[in-house]
């Protein structure tokens, strides 16, 4: 479904991204680890048509991507929820929910408690808080919140950063539930967490990103599995990578 080649970006003369090359599969969990400034927001954000300075190849059902405007991106079936959520925090949870549908509103505007119905089936917390101003929930149920609106656009590929950030253990375990939710339903997810060992476990595959490159690639067993990512990631033994 998607697929990245040699991709370099910029932050105006910072490289950021230097030669990064993956792919996911229709219908899997795919995860990038991988300590602060990796890159792993960049490649999410590249894939998104948010980064203004991005060279090589980023193709979706071989479509190329680059160039590009964000929009055109998410008709394409491409739905990112972004660190920090983003919410409008003066808006309530349903309007927030309804901006997710922006681009295919006029197909939707006259059932869109339908196109609701499976979001709030995901999230029942969110069904009990419609009416409720978006910048006064709590964080998980802000990220929640950010989760259905992305999936309004009716995307076919979700890109999910830093999912559990902020999050207390028990809601970051309602997150991913509902992320392994998501996968039952059929959808395919790139996947940037903190938590190694968590995003791991509800991946098919990883890449492991250091300095802007892929340094290790493999299944998630595999890389639950691999002594240098145990000690680098997964909290066991000296930390840092292939040193």
């Amino acid at each position: 479904m998607l697929r990245l080649r040699n991709v370099h970006a910029y932050y105006d003369q910072v490289q950021a991204l230097k030669g990064v090359s993956l792919h996911v599969l229709t219908g899997e969990i795919v995860c990038l680890i991988g300590a602060n400034g990796a890159g792993k927001t960049t490649i999410l954000r590249s894939i998104s048509g948010l980064m203004e300075h991005t060279e090589g190849a980023v193709q979706f059902d071989d479509r190329e991507m680059l160039g590009l405007s964000p929009d055109q991106i998410v008709r394409l079936g491409i739905s990112h929820v972004p660190e920090g959520r983003q919410l409008f925090g003066p808006l309530t949870v349903m309007d927030n929910l309804r901006l997710g549908a922006y681009l295919r509103y006029r197909k939707v505007r006259r059932r869109m408690s339908e196109e609701m119905r499976p979001i709030l089936e995901l999230f029942p917390v969110l069904k009990e808080r419609t009416a409720q101003l978006a910048g006064t929930l709590s964080g998980g149920e802000q990220q929640m919140l950010a989760i259905g609106r992305a999936m309004m656009a009716s995307p076919r590929l979700l890109l999910l950063d830093e999912p559990s950030l902020g999050l207390a253990p028990i809601v970051t375990s309602d997150i991913f539930t509902a992320i392994e939710g998501l996968r039952r339903q059929g959808m395919t997810i790139l996947l940037v967490e903190q938590n190694a060992r968590l995003a791991l476990k509800v991946a098919d595959r990883g890449y492991v990103l250091e300095t802007g490159k892929v340094i290790l690639e493999g299944s998630s067993e595999e890389l639950l599995g691999n002594r240098e990512v145990q000690r680098a990631y997964l909290g066991k033994g000296k930390k840092g990578f292939l040193e």
